[in-house]
């Protein structure tokens, strides 16, 4: 055959040169084997030089390009193959101009299009090997005997797609108005595990000449002459065998950049065209996945399927349609089975290139999970964490919520450690060998990371609540979903999802079933004759309430720490109220009053902030910090709220993390922005400026001051730039930690006494907790109008009712709390808000001079249907302010 009816490229260039052929034979032979660098830059030297060859023949699409080297210019005569490839290969060696590739707007010519497997495009359009790499270049020459017709030989689709290859097949489809191509490669790559991940990967290199998808440039890979890269062109059948053996061993990272670049020019197109073939295609890979996954040795490289979700999760419209409806159910299905370590590298991957992309997902899942629950009728014998796609969908999100960890601030795992065992008595210690403790999560675990190590995540916590969800799942079952030993799906073990509203109901349950346990062994020792407590009972005179409550709180917590876990029942001296809740709401408000109370000076204020904070210096008993942590404690076991305001960090240190410099900014912003300002300082006399050493001072009780050195001798060493990072972490640990260690740990000890055993550690984060403890800020009475039930005759439309609501709206924020306290025994808005307080409004009668009155253990009031609007708001007004106790009306 003729050169002139010979198929050329620069890769035959090389074929028909049998010494180049010999040469590059042995050249692979050495430098495979003990020189993986070279083969790197051999790779690298292929993909710039056909890079020229198309810039030669089709150029870079750029209409005002002045690269002589280029099409585009106008400057270059036309070029058959055999010139384009040989001037490509000097080009390369001449380190040459290359032009910024404009893939969207170069028009590919016919012979570049890639054909189906088993089949063709038209009679004329065959191509030459038996697997093609997508970035070879496939060119041909007129044939002898026809100048119209061209000649190919007959390949199958490649294996793998990459960005300039999809490009390719959408332009040739455009130009031939037949998309048949671009459809049947889609379902060939799309739905095969291996053809998928191996598709859009990244440039393998990773040597001292790396050369990049983004940066190939000529002179960034030396060392190679002309023979030299004559010779791997003439390796390239031996090459892609290697490469296509050894891929089943290593896959290389996806190039996430080129995959949104493929599917953003894929969906230009009508999504009609190749939609029911994508959607197939995807849900034959779910079944290949769910097929293999649970199959796979731990030991096998996993690399392909991360690639894979990769790919899948980058698609624009996987959360709208047909693909929503069809093709995420059964991804999602399938990679419910990945294992731990591909879990891990997935969130890795997500945190790091992919962290662009974590909120196009979330919004994904939650559409899917939002239209599951929609859609799926549930009843007795179907509860919502029986409904696969949805539980499925759960199990990914937690992938994606480490992700969004991980891609956010984090702060050291140093800071998180049980440092409050050291300061233990041995005798709690004792009584809590047994106790359960908190799962470890094995992902959390393999990442290394816990909720509280992020100090701010790279989407809000928030956006992972799914309020429909939240509102569906029955908690009681949930739980006991959590507490069965049979494997059952638990929403607990995914708080993330959940509101903390719903949540609280599953700590409440927990709490509940903790209180009928200490009760029926109660009733169990009254039977073999030893004395039966069934209930927490603290009977304390309203005056002397720290005193009595202490005493009674500190004498059970010595005696049987487990008492503590019964249901509370308060009792006031002298008064006739019995405790149905309401009695202890208010017995927890005045202990708070009273506790907060400067005379007692356990606690400062924050002047900026107005948080409270432990007094270093405080001349109370250990007992009297342990009281009010058991307090706290009980208020969160009996599902009270209490109106304290301390700072952030105080949650964080519950739940087992260190105060670090981040905490001083809601705990002393002042401070906070001093000690900023210091560290943003860059010049070299900050010593002079600042004029600070390592010795502090702060105040105490009686307003002395007191100096506490940082490092030994540290009022002789100045702050400079050297060592003033060490100075702020210092000062933070000295504030948050050190200086209140004493007090801080007595507070936590009878915390703990209480909620030991209790999920609050698995289901709530710090601000959760904050939230459980002090209430929801969001003060909407409207809220609680629209959730108000009404008995005894009344009606929403009841005269007096609208009089109610009018008068209601119309009083100060102060009075509305007095309003709140006086029906419901607390002025603090519930976690999730007024409409979960059920405010009932019943007739107590014809009218009257009786002030209204309340049950506040069941939210009742109890209204006299008065004659007029303005005796209404006298009565009310006068009972919400003089109202206190419980005692004869």
């Amino acid at each position: 055959m003729s050169s002139s009816d010979q198929i050329t490229d620069p890769d035959e260039a090389s074929r028909n040169n049998p010494e180049a052929s010999s040469s590059s034979l042995n050249n692979e032979e050495n430098s495979t084997t003990d020189n993986k660098e070279d083969a790197m830059k051999r790779a690298a030297a292929k993909k710039l030089i056909e890079r020229y060859f198309y810039q030669l023949t089709d150029g870079c699409g750029n209409p005002s390009c002045d690269n002589k080297f280029c099409a585009s210019s106008g400057e270059l005569k036309p070029l058959t193959p055999d010139e384009a490839a040989a001037q490509a290969i000097q080009l390369f060696s001449q380190e040459a101009r290359l032009c910024e590739r404009h893939p969207n707007k170069i028009a590919r010519k016919q012979n570049s299009i890639l054909s189906t497997k088993n089949s063709v495009t038209s009679p004329d359009i065959c191509l030459e090997n038996d697997t093609l790499p997508t970035n070879d270049i496939v060119v041909s020459s007129t044939d002898e005997n026809s100048k119209n017709s061209v000649k190919y030989n007959c390949v199958p689709v490649p294996s793998f797609l990459t960005e300039q290859s999809l490009y390719d097949i959408i332009d040739e489809c455009e130009t031939n108005d037949s998309y048949s191509p671009l459809i049947r490669t889609l379902g060939e790559i799309f739905s095969s595990i291996e053809n998928l991940a191996r598709s859009f990967v990244q440039t393998e290199v990773s040597s001292p000449t790396e050369v990049t998808s983004t940066t190939d440039t000529p002179g960034e890979i030396k060392g190679l002459n002309k023979e030299e890269v004559r010779s791997l062109e003439g390796e390239k059948d031996k090459d892609e065998d290697s490469c296509a053996e050894s891929s089943k061993h290593t896959i290389l990272p996806v190039d996430l950049s080129a995959v949104r670049r493929a599917f953003t020019a894929l969906f230009k197109l009508k999504t009609s065209i190749f939609e029911n073939a994508l959607i197939n295609a995807l849900v034959t890979l779910a079944g290949n996945l769910q097929m293999e996954l649970p199959t796979r040795k731990e030991r096998e490289n996993q690399d392909d399927i991360v690639n894979v979700l990769l790919i899948v999760f980058e698609i624009p419209a996987l959360g709208s349609g047909d693909f929503l409806e069809t093709a995420l159910p059964a991804i999602c299905r399938a990679a419910q089975w990945l294992p731990v370590e591909v879990q891990a590298k997935l969130a890795r991957m997500w945190s790091n290139v992919g962290r662009s992309s974590i909120r196009n997902i979330l919004e994904n899942l939650q559409q899917l999970i939002t239209l599951r629950v929609i859609l799926t009728p549930f009843h007795r014998d179907l509860f919502v964490q029986d409904e696969n796609v949805i539980t499925s969908a759960t199990k990914l999100m937690k992938i994606l919520y480490y992700a969004n960890m991980l891609a956010g601030s984090l702060e050291s795992p140093d800071l998180r450690c049980d440092e409050m065992s050291g300061s233990m008595d041995s005798s709690y210690l004792a009584s809590k060998v047994n106790k359960s403790t908190p799962p470890v999560d094995p992902l959390a675990e393999e990442l290394g990371i816990h909720v509280l190590d992020c100090r701010k995540p790279f989407l809000p916590f928030s956006e992972f609540y799914n309020e429909l969800l939240s509102d569906t799942v029955e908690m009681d079952r949930d739980f006991a979903n959590y507490k069965s030993e049979l494997g059952k799906f638990s929403f607990m073990h995914y708080p993330f999802i959940l509101t903390p509203a719903t949540k609280t109901m599953g700590l409440y349950f927990d709490n509940r079933i903790r209180m009928y346990s200490e009760r029926r062994i109660s009733i169990l020792q009254a039977v073999t004759g030893l004395p039966s407590q069934p209930y927490l009972r603290l009977k304390v005179r309203r005056d002397h309430i720290i005193d009595d409550a202490l005493v009674e709180l500190e004498m059970i917590s010595m005696d049987n720490p487990n008492d503590l876990k019964k249901q509370l029942v308060v009792e006031f001296e002298g008064e006739q109220g019995i405790d149905e809740g309401g009695v202890s709401k208010e017995f927890f408000q005045l202990v708070i009053e009273e506790i907060f109370n400067p005379d007692y000076a356990m606690f400062t204020v924050q002047p900026e902030t107005q948080t409270v904070w432990f007094n270093p210096t405080s001349f109370e008993s250990d007992a009297q910090f342990t009281l009010i942590g058991i307090v706290l404690g009980l208020a969160i076991y009996n599902n009270v709220i209490l109106a304290v305001n301390f700072p952030m960090v105080l949650y964080r240190k519950l739940m087992g993390k260190r105060g670090s410099f981040e905490d001083l900014q809601d705990w002393n912003p002042v401070l906070y922005n001093s000690l900023k300002q210091m560290l943003e300082y860059s010049d070299s006399d900050l010593d002079e400026v600042f004029m600070q050493t390592f010795r502090i001072s702060y105040q105490d009780v009686f307003g002395s001051t007191i100096d506490y050195d940082l490092k030994e001798k540290g009022d002789s060493i100045s702050i400079t730039q050297e060592n003033k990072y060490e100075f702020v972490d210092l000062y933070a640990d000295f504030l948050l930690n050190k200086s209140v260690e004493k007090q801080f740990h007595a507070f936590y000890k009878g915390f703990q006494m209480v909620v030991d055993e209790s999920p609050l550690e698995l289901l709530f984060r710090p601000e959760e907790i904050e939230l459980l403890i002090c209430g929801s800020k969001n003060f909407d009475f409207d809220e609680l109008e629209n959730s108000t039930e009404y008995d005894g005759g009344y009606t929403d439309n009841t005269q007096i009712i609208k009089d109610f609501w009018s008068i209601v709206h119309a009083l100060s924020v102060e009075d509305k709390r007095k309003l709140l306290q006086f029906t419901t025994g607390s002025d603090r808005v519930p976690i999730g808000g007024l409409s979960r307080l059920k405010l009932v409004i019943a007739k107590n009668g014809p009218d009257s001079d009786r002030l209204p009155t309340a049950h506040t253990c069941f939210n009742v009031l109890l209204l006299p249907e008065y004659s007029s609007k303005e005796k209404l708001k006298d009565r009310l007004v006068k009972a919400i302010n003089y109202s206190k106790g419980f005692g004869m009306l």
